[in-house]
Formats: structure tokens, C-alpha cells, sequence
């Protein structure tokens, strides 16, 4: 047993001196490769950290050149914008009108597009039609109108909308081809239809309010709830107008003839530009100025009761009353307008001022160029702003509610009936307070018209007044500054003219008088710039 225990032992002494035999150099050379290692490292980190002049001038060097850039640019943002980078005014040399017309409704309803176009090269724009007309082959110079074009064939586009005309394919596109025409220097493509009444100067004010590099879609909703249910309130109603900027029109352009296959259920041409919009993912602009007028009967109170906002547009002017129920036609109404207010002063056209006769108790409301009412009692400006339903909606089954906005009875009591006056003449007179413009209203009354018996113990303005004369400063920068409703002049001007009358039987007295009177007031007013 033992010489076997000692033979065990002698073996595994041999083991393990083995094991340390091997592990020795394997040590030993773990150990000179870890220290050439770091070796190398500190010769690197030495030579890193000792550059030669060159390279510290070339990184001293980058490093001024980049501190230079940053406060150059800094700088740049705390100056004020070069003067070549802010676009000038939008002028109507930078608009283009694409106007959607019918050959069936053509020769009545282009009366209107004669009243509010500018030919002779001041305003450029093109009537699209479904098929040539007397007028194809003409002169823009001869006839007064746009140039005309025949749009495109859109037969290989569907349409299964079971109630509609699949002519809203046509006027849809009506932007993207006047866009492909390729017109220089056009920052805004504004549409409309041939029954749609532009006020120019009032649009250039509008669109000059924004910034036409940028995507906008701006016009306004029907007045119809309804209508807006139906359709949507996110949509541009076409025949109100609206207006899409160049870079939005380009877009517009490249992907609508998809975008209108993808949507063949569409009733209109609005909402099937509206539903492009959408997958541009440019919303509505909503502008008040903007009018598609879905109602029926008397533009009186929409119009007497004007949001206070320049009147861009008027429509569907073939279905309602005539603005001015003596005209002899509905465009002549219209031409009325252009011929004085609108040539005076356009940017207050339509403009309500809300005034006070405390002698009389009487409540006056102005939309200037258009109307005056005169009313018994106080009623207040909340009241009085607005609009009075002399208007039908567009569904005759709906009531008052059916609106998409507030309206109210022409009068609450029989003895509120207000006396109406319409504008009969427009005219510019100077004087030592400055150009005024001088506008007259005269007293309308329907036929086998009969004022309604009141007890109230104020007199009643038809009695007395036969006729109102307005004077007014013409203010082209009026929508430039923030706008109140009720403009002092006018307020003062009514006064000046009821006091100066030694009775109210012979309203208005010695005109002349009056409006030298008046213009002493302007000037007072001028002087004292209350606002």
C-alpha cells in the first residue's frame, strides 16, 4: 500500500510542475504585449498632444472663421429684413380671374361681368365656357369682356352624383387650366361664376392682407346652415368667389385629374375643389367679404347690416330683388353702384354706421353707398348690427333658425317699421376740410304702401323726410388700421343737417347750407384726428 501511495504522489507533483512550465512563458508574454500596448499608447497621446504650429494655425484659424459665421448670422437675425426681400403690393397685374360661364345663361348674365370688369389690358382674367359663343371670335377691346376659352373634354372623368351635372367637372378644373396657360408674374388665381359681381379694389385688399408664396384657399361659407351641413363649412362656396395662391394653384395643377376620379359622388365644382384641398392639407381661409347670397328674396337687410369687412363679392344677384327696386334691370342696379360709390370711396362701400337723433328719438343706420333706415325709438347697436330678415333661405321650408348666423325681424313693434331710403346720386365735392364725398338717399315706398298706426308719441321719420343727405371723407387706408362700426362724421354729419332745419317738415333744408355746415364739421374732425 505504501510504494502505491508514493508513486501517486511522485506523479502528480510531475503534473503540476508541468502546468507551471507552461504557465510561466504564456505569463511572461501577456506581460511584454501589455506594456507594448501602453507603450505605443503614450507615444501617440504625446505626439496628439504636441501639433506643430502649422495645425495650430490651421484650427485656430477655423475656429475665427466659424465664431465670424455666427455672429454674422446673428447679426442677421436681429436686423431687420432687407427691403428686397418683402414683395411689393399685390396689384391687379398679379391677379388672374378665371370666370365659370354657361353658353345656355350667356347672354343675360354677362351684363354683370361688363359692370365690374376693367378691360384694355387693366385687369387680366378668361371666361371658360362649354362651347363657342357670339363672342368667341371678338375683341376683348370691342366687347368688354375677359377673353374667352373653351375648357377642356372631361367626358373620361366619372360623375354618379344622381342629382347634380356633371358640367362640375369642367368648372372644377377651371384653376389648374388657367394655371397651365402659364401667365407670368401671377400671384393669385381668383374664381368665380358669370353671375358673381367682383368689387376689385376691395379684393386687392383682401389679398394684400396675406403673403402669396404660401398655400392659401380663401373665401367664405354659404349663408345657408343647411347648405353648409350639406356641403361643409370648410368650403369656399364657388359662386361667392375665392382665391388660391400661386404655389397652392402648382400644386393644385399637378394632382387634381386623380383627385377628381377619386371622388365621382360629389354633388358640385366647390366641394370637389375642396376635397382636393383636403389632401393638399391647405384649410379655408375664411374671409366675410366673400358673398355666395343663398337666399331668395331682398338683399336689403344682409346688406344694410355689413360685417365690417371690405364687400368683395356679390351672387346669385338673377334670384333675389333688384339692389335698387327702381332700376331699370337688375345689372343696371348694380352699375348704379359702380358708377358713384364705388368709383368715390370702394373701401367704405356697404359700410354700416349706427347713429342717433335724441331730439327725435330716432335710430339712423347707414350702409353707406347703398341705404339709409330711419327708425322710431332707441335700438341699440347690437340690435341694429344685425341683419333684418327681408330674405328667404335658400330652402324654402327652413325658418329663420336655417341661418348661419343672427337675424332679426325688420321690426319688433309696428311703430319700429323703418322709413327706407335708397342711394339715388353719388358725387365728389371739395371744400376747407378736404374732398368730400356726398351721397343722396331717397325715400322709397312700395306701391299701395301704408304705414302702420302707431300711439307712440315720436314722430315718424316718413313724414318728415323726403330724402337724406350723407357726406363722407373718402379713406382708401381704411382697412389699415382696426375698424369701429359706428364712424363719428357720420354720426356728427346727421346732426348738423336735422339742427340746422328750423322744422322737420322741410328736411332736408338749403342743401348748399347743410353741406358747408357739414364740411366744418369734417374739418374739425380732421383737425382733432379722433381716430
Amino acid at each position: 500500500m505504501k510504494g502505491g501511495g508514493g508513486g501517486k504522489e511522485t506523479l502528480t507533483a510531475s503534473f503540476l510542475r508541468f502546468l507551471l512550465l507552461l504557465l510561466l512563458p504564456l505569463t511572461a508574454l501577456y506581460f511584454f504585449y501589455t506594456l507594448h500596448l501602453l507603450l505605443t499608447s503614450a507615444s501617440s497621446a504625446a505626439s496628439n498632444c504636441a501639433p506643430d504650429a502649422a495645425s495650430v494655425s490651421r484650427v485656430s484659424a477655423n475656429l475665427t472663421a466659424a465664431t465670424a459665421s455666427a455672429s454674422t448670422a446673428a447679426a442677421e437675425k436681429q436686423l431687420p429684413p432687407s427691403p428686397l426681400a418683402v414683395p411689393s403690393a399685390t396689384t391687379l397685374q398679379h391677379v388672374v380671374f378665371g370666370i365659370a360661364a354657361s353658353s345656355r345663361f350667356w347672354d343675360k348674365r354677362k351684363e354683370y361681368i361688363k359692370v365690374w370688369w376693367r378691360p384694355r389690358g387693366a385687369m387680366r382674367g378668361y371666361v371658360w365656357l362649354d362651347r363657342e359663343v357670339r363672342e368667341s371670335n371678338m375683341s376683348t377691346a370691342r366687347t368688354g369682356l375677359p377673353a374667352i376659352r373653351i375648357s377642356s373634354d372631361t367626358s373620361a372623368f366619372p360623375y354618379t352624383h344622381r342629382r347634380g351635372h356633371r358640367s362640375a367637372i369642367r368648372i372644377s378644373r377651371i384653376v389648374s387650366e388657367t394655371f397651365r396657360l402659364g401667365l407670368p408674374g401671377v400671384r393669385w388665381f381668383v374664381m368665380g361664376d358669370d353671375d358673381t359681381v367682383f368689387f376689385p379694389d376691395n379684393l386687392l385688399t383682401v389679398l394684400n392682407k396675406f403673403d402669396h408664396r404660401q398655400p392659401y384657399y380663401i373665401g367664405s361659407l354659404s349663408e345657408s346652415h343647411l347648405q353648409n351641413i350639406y356641403f361643409s363649412y370648410g368650403m369656399a362656396y364657388g359662386g361667392g368667389g375665392f382665391a388660391i395662391s400661386r404655389p397652392l394653384a402648382e400644386a393644385l395643377a399637378r394632382m387634381q385629374d386623380g383627385c377628381l376620379r377619386r371622388y365621382p359622388a360629389l354633388y358640385g365644382s366647390d366641394d370637389r375643389i375642396q376635397a382636393c384641398m383636403a389632401e393638399l392639407g391647405v384649410p379655408l381661409t375664411k374671409h366675410p367679404g366673400f358673398h355666395q347670397y343663398d337666399v331668395y328674396g331682398d338683399l336689403l337687410g344682409l346688406l344694410a347690416s355689413h360685417p365690417v369687412a371690405p364687400i368683395v363679392t356679390l351672387h346669385h344677384l338673377d334670384v333675389v330683388k333688384p339692389l335698387f327696386p327702381d332700376a331699370r334691370s337688375r345689372p343696371a342696379a348694380v352699375r348704379r353702384l359702380f358708377d358713384g360709390p364705388v368709383k368715390l370711396d370702394t373701401a367704405g362701400l356697404m359700410q354700416q354706421s349706427i347713429c342717433y337723433d335724441g331730439a327725435n328719438r330716432w335710430t339712423v343706420s347707414v350702409a353707406w353707398g347703398f341705404t339709409v333706415l330711419v327708425a322710431r325709438g332707441i335700438m341699440s347697436p347690437r340690435e341694429m348690427e344685425m341683419p333684418a330678415r327681408t330674405f328667404l333661405n335658400w330652402y324654402r321650408r327652413a325658418d329663420y333658425t336655417a341661418y348661419a348666423f343672427n337675424t332679426r325681424p325688420m321690426a319688433r313693434s309696428p311703430c319700429q317699421k323703418p322709413a327706407v331710403y335708397y342711394m339715388s346720386s353719388a358725387r365728389r365735392q371739395g371744400g376747407r376740410g378736404g374732398e368730400t364725398t356726398v351721397t343722396r338717399y331717397e325715400r322709397w315706398r312700395h306701391p299701395n304702401e301704408t304705414r302702420p298706426a302707431c300711439r307712440w308719441d315720436i314722430a315718424d321719420p316718413d313724414a318728415h323726410l323726403d330724402h337724406i343727405v350723407v357726406l363722407k371723407k373718402p379713406d382708401p387706408g381704411l382697412w389699415d388700421r382696426v375698424i369701429f362700426r359706428a364712424t363719428p362724421f357720420l354720426f356728427l354729419l346727421l346732426h348738423c343737417i336735422q339742427i340746422n332745419c328750423p322744422s322737420h317738415d322741410a328736411l332736408p333744408f338749403r342743401e348748399d347750407r347743410q353741406l358747408a355746415n357739414a364740411q366744418n364739421w369734417l374739418a374739425l374732425l380732421d383737425i382733432a384726428k379722433l381716430f
